[in-house]
């Protein structure tokens, strides 16, 4: 997506826009709120509202229906729907039957039994929920089983039920790289004749070992056939070698090969010192221009190591972290505000104890301050059986006493 008006998300600073994009705020005003609220909560979970699938809406809608007191009923509808309604209802239901809710796990279990998602239902609930509450659909799991043009991907829970997954036989191997010197990569890399899929296998070795120069005169060389992208894994590669790639991406950066022109900018915007401030400054205010959201992250990582020297990006950022639909890369926002711009943040922090995404209420348990309330709010985290189990160690930590 390119614009938000596809979408036609509501005003930021509304109920309804908050709960869209996933903002912390957006679930405290809920809670005071439930009867204004119930509408705007149930349309989140209807409608897809993430602006990529790496936004995490799951638990935050869960939550809201179980701290609102909603029913589940909408969300067990919303199985029968298409593949991707079931998902979303399989990724709030099975986390409110976590939190106590018979409703949704009978719904879910329901669903196994008579529903046409089954097979992604069963795979789903049996990854999260304790082995005694799916196990005895293995009856069921045979029975349907072959009803399926094609035997499913993943071990569990279908080899419990003693049902044969599918294998990748026709899938070539990769050859183990591990053992091959630096000087047999880089030889695999220059020989034209090297399909790509072992080059990227190269690529791949080669950045996980310490920088290895002579890769670096191979770059412009590693685009896909018809020239428009680099190789998977050559960015990974390339950020391996460091400042020692600097020299030559001045010479990337003019090239007219525009993959080859980004990669070399993102060199020397990883590289550069001060210099770089301005033309990073510029790019993020383009990309607001733009409403491009997927993407300002990198900047915004980029301007953080320079601390209060890029406060003159501190604006942008506000409004990054206001108003963006793509609530993965809210917390990078509000770590680079912390590095650039920290005063006043703290209201920040504080609502993103509430946030949508693991990343931000993390950030929030390590940043907010000592109020009671949000002390209260991440004892609530840490207790929560709906809470991610790393949220809930960091929760853990941080009320713990010193000594």
């Amino acid at each position: 997506m390119s614009n938000e008006d596809v979408m036609r998300y509501a005003r930021y600073d509304t109920v309804e826009g908050l709960l869209q994009r996933g903002r912390g705020l957006g679930a405290i005003r809920a809670v005071k709120d439930p009867t204004a609220a119930a509408p705007y909560v149930y349309d989140s979970m209807r409608r897809d509202w993430r602006w990529d699938t790496f936004d995490d809406r799951s638990r935050y809608l869960a939550r809201l229906i179980r701290d609102l007191k909603l029913s589940p009923a909408p969300a067990v509808e919303l199985l029968a729907g298409s593949e991707q309604d079931c998902e979303r209802a399989t990724g709030v239901l099975e986390l409110l039957a976590l939190a106590g809710s018979d409703e949704a796990r009978e719904g879910l279990r329901s669903h196994v039994v008579v529903g046409a998602h089954w097979v992604f239902v069963l795979e789903s609930v049996s990854a999260l929920w304790p082995v005694e509450w799916w196990e005895d659909l293995g009856e069921v799991a045979r029975a349907r089983i072959g009803e399926e043009s094609q035997r499913p991907w993943f071990p569990q829970p279908w080899t419990r039920f003693g049902i044969e997954v599918r294998r990748p036989d026709g899938a070539p191997r990769r050859p183990d790289l591990s053992a091959r010197g630096d000087e047999d990569l880089l030889a695999l890399l220059a020989d034209p004749r090297t399909d790509n899929g072992l080059k990227c296998h190269a690529l791949g070795e080669l950045a996980r070992r310490p920088p290895v120069e002579g890769l670096i005169s191979l770059v412009p060389s590693l685009g896909t056939p018809d020239g428009r992208l680099a190789l998977p894994l050559l960015w990974r590669a390339v950020a391996g070698l460091g400042a020692l790639a600097v020299p030559a991406a001045r010479r990337w950066e003019v090239d007219d090969r525009a993959w080859l022109a980004r990669l070399g900018a993102d060199v020397l915007a990883d590289h550069l010192g001060p210099e770089i401030i301005p033309r990073l400054v510029a790019e993020l205010d383009d990309q607001w221009r733009t409403r491009t959201w997927c993407g300002p992250f990198l900047a915004a990582t980029r301007l953080a190591r320079f601390g209060a020297a890029a406060a003159e990006a501190a604006p942008v950022l506000r409004r990054f972290w206001l108003r963006t639909p793509h609530s993965y890369e809210r917390a990078d926002y509000l770590r680079a505000l912390a590095a650039i711009a920290p005063a006043g943040l703290d209201r920040a922090h504080s609502e993103s104890l509430w946030d949508c995404e693991d990343s931000a209420r993390l950030r929030a348990i390590a940043h907010a301050p000592d109020h009671p309330e949000n002390l209260e709010r991440i004892a609530v985290l840490r207790d929560d059986p709906m809470e991610d189990p790393q949220v809930r160690a960091a929760a853990e930590e941080r009320l713990t006493p010193p000594g």
